[in-house]
């Protein structure tokens, strides 16, 4: 799904008048992302924006330059991850939003600039085009081109990501070792 914009913030992302919910509803929060580009004022729909174009699917957003800007909202990774994107691709991302979506099992993969204009050239080309991200080996490929790009992730999140564990299930996981060193230090 392209987004071909620069510098979204968070704001944009998930409108502040949604930030009044009392709990994290995936389908609430997916459903109202980017609310005031997806919906006219009126509350038609916005048939010319990109989330509400048919012929672009997918879980992965690729999105133009410095991407969740603003305010440090985690109902913006709420909102990203309740509309079902697993992925966003940038050339640079706000650091709090970025970590965010990884607490959210959202992956943000960082690339460079010459290669994010080339994914939004291939979309635009075909929307059909496929991205593949490995993240095993820190790889995303542009399938059209074949054309590859690394990206960074923390070690700890990269792992966390691929066993499914968010912050507290990894100290669940890792109970034992944790009470074992605490013994060693009394």
């Amino acid at each position: 799904m392209p987004l071909p914009l620069e510098n979204v913030d968070t704001d944009q992302i998930i409108p502040a008048r949604f930030l009044k919910a009392t709990t994290k509803e995936e389908r609430f929060f997916g459903d109202n992302l980017f609310r005031d580009w997806r919906y006219h004022s009126d509350g038609t729909l916005n048939k010319a924006f990109v989330l509400n174009n048919p012929q672009y699917k997918g879980c992965i957003l690729v999105a133009g330059k410095n991407f969740g800007s603003g305010s440090s909202r985690e109902h913006a990774a709420w909102a990203i991850a309740g509309y079902g994107f697993r992925v966003v691709i940038s050339s640079f991302f706000a650091d709090i939003h970025k970590n965010n979506e990884l607490n959210n099992f959202v992956l943000p993969v960082q690339v460079s600039e010459d290669f994010l204009s080339e994914l939004f050239l291939t979309i635009q080309n075909g929307p059909d085009a496929e991205v593949e991200v490995d993240l095993p080996n820190q790889k995303v490929t542009n399938k059209v081109t074949g054309h590859s790009e690394h990206f960074d992730i923390n070690g700890y999140k990269k792992h966390c990501l691929m066993q499914g564990l968010d912050d507290i299930d990894f100290l669940v996981a890792n109970k034992d070792k944790i009470e074992a060193w605490e013994q060693q230090r009394r």
